[in-house]
C-alpha cells in the first residue's frame, strides 16, 4: 500500500510518501525553531499559522520527491491527535479535503502509535510481536506492550513531566538555547555524569511508572546552592542526563524481568523498541542497546530522522493498523486529547 502521510501535531510541518509501511519514498519536514526561539518554547498560535502557510507546499514536495502525483497513492494518513489543537486542525482539515476531493481512503492516526511503528521504517527485519516499547518524547514517556498492531497496552507511564519536557526545562535553567533537549545533550558530552548525585525516582511496588518532576526541581535547587554556583554546567548537564537515562533503563529492565514470570500460555517479548524524540539521544540509545545485548533480545531504534516528529511514521502506523484507523473524511475531527487505545 502506498500512503501519503501528514503530521502537524506540534511545530514540525511534515509530509511523506511510504510504501507498505516500510519503504520511505520521500520524507519532508520543516521545523519552526527560529519562530519560537525568542519565546523559549512553542507558541501554539504561531505553530498553527506556520502549518497553514507551509502544508500545501509540503504535500506537493513529498509527492514530487517520490516521483508521483496525488492520484498515484492509495490513501492518506494524518495525525488526528494528541497534540496542539490548532496544529492538528490544519493537518486534519488538509487531509480531509484531499480525501474528499479524490475519493482516496483516509486513515486517522494517533501520534503515539506513529512513534511505536517508526521502528519498522527502512527496516529489513522489523520487530517481531510481541515487543516492549519505551516511548519517550517531549510530551509523553511510557512503556507499551505491543502484542499486535491493534493490541497495545500501556504498562508504565510518567506521573508528571515527560522525559523530554524535563530536558527542556533543565536546559532553560542552564541558560541553554531553544530547543533545549539537543543543546543539553551536546553540553553533557563534555561533562562528568557522576559529578552530582541527582535523585532517581523509585517506583511504587507493582508499578512501572516514572517521575521526572522531582529531578528537575533538584537541579534547580542545586543551581541555587553554593555548590551549584561553582559547578561546571557540563557536569550538571551530564549528571542530569545520567539520572534520566537510569530511570528509563530501570523501567525497561523491570518490565523484562516481569516478562519472565508469564504463564506458559503467554508469549514473552521477542524484541524491545526505543522510540520518540528523546530516542535520538545518544546516551539513552547506548544504554538501551546494552540492555538488549545483555539479555540476548533483539533491540530496535529508529533512524534519527524517524525519532523526531515525522510523517513517515504516521503512514507506517496507518498501514499496520489498516481498517482499525480508517475513517470517513466527513466526520473526522482533530482531538488534542486522543486516547492511546
Amino acid at each position: 500500500m502506498l500512503l501519503l502521510g501528514i503530521e502537524t501535531s506540534c511545530d514540525d510541518t511534515a509530509t511523506a510518501v511510504v510504501r507498505d509501511g516500510v519503504r520511505v519514498l520521500s520524507n519532508v519536514s520543516t521545523n519552526q525553531d527560529e519562530f519560537h526561539a525568542k519565546y523559549g518554547g512553542i507558541v501554539p498560535e504561531i505553530a498553527s499559522r506556520r502549518h497553514a502557510a507551509l502544508l500545501s507546499a509540503a504535500v506537493d514536495d513529498a509527492l514530487t520527491r517520490a516521483g508521483m502525483a496525488l492520484g498515484d497513492v492509495d490513501g492518506i494518513a494524518v495525525t488526528a491527535g494528541p497534540g496542539l489543537i490548532g496544529s492538528l486542525v490544519v493537518g486534519v482539515a488538509t487531509a480531509k479535503a484531499l480525501a474528499f476531493a479524490t475519493g482516496l481512503r483516509l486513515y486517522a492516526v494517533n501520534h503515539l502509535h506513529g512513534h511505536l511503528f517508526a521502528a519498522f521504517l527502512e527496516c529489513h527485519e522489523p520487530p517481531a510481536y510481541p515487543f516492549l516499547a519505551l516511548l519517550v518524547s517531549g510530551g509523553h514517556s511510557q512503556l507499551v506492550e505491543v502484542r499486535s498492531p491493534t493490541a497495545l497496552r500501556v504498562i508504565g507511564k510518567t506521573r508528571d513531566d515527560a522525559a523530554g519536557e524535563a530536558y527542556d526545562k533543565t536546559a532553560r535553567l542552564l541558560g541553554l538555547p531553544f530547543p533545549g533537549g539537543p543543546a543539553l545533550e551536546a553540553l553533557a558530552r563534555e561533562g562528568d555524569p557522576k559529578a552530582i548525585a541527582f535523585p532517581r525516582h523509585r517506583p511504587d511496588p507493582g508499578t512501572l511508572d516514572m517521575s521526572f518532576s522531582g529531578l528537575k526541581t533538584s537541579v534547580r535547587y542545586f543551581l541555587e546552592s553554593a555548590a551549584g554556583k561553582s559547578a561546571r554546567p557540563e557536569d550538571v548537564a551530564a549528571s542530569f542526563q545520567a539520572a534520566v537515562v537510569d530511570v528509563l533503563i530501570d523501567r525497561v529492565t523491570r518490565a523484562l524481568d516481569a516478562d519472565r514470570d508469564r504463564t506458559p500460555d503467554e508469549t514473552g517479548y521477542r524484541a524491545v523498541v526505543l522510540s520518540g524524540g528523546v530516542a535520538a539521544n545518544t546516551a539513552l540509545q547506548t544504554a538501551f542497546r546494552a540492555v538488549g545485548a545483555s539479555r540476548n533480545i533483539a533491540t530496535f531504534v529508529p533512524e534519527r530522522r524517524f525519532c523526531t516528529d515525522n510523517a513517515a511514521m504516521i503512514a507506517a502506523a496507518a498501514e499496520r493498523r489498516g481498517e482499525a484507523n480508517r475513517v470517513d473524511p466527513r466526520t473526522l475531527v482533530a482531538n488534542p486529547n486522543l486516547p492511546f487505545a
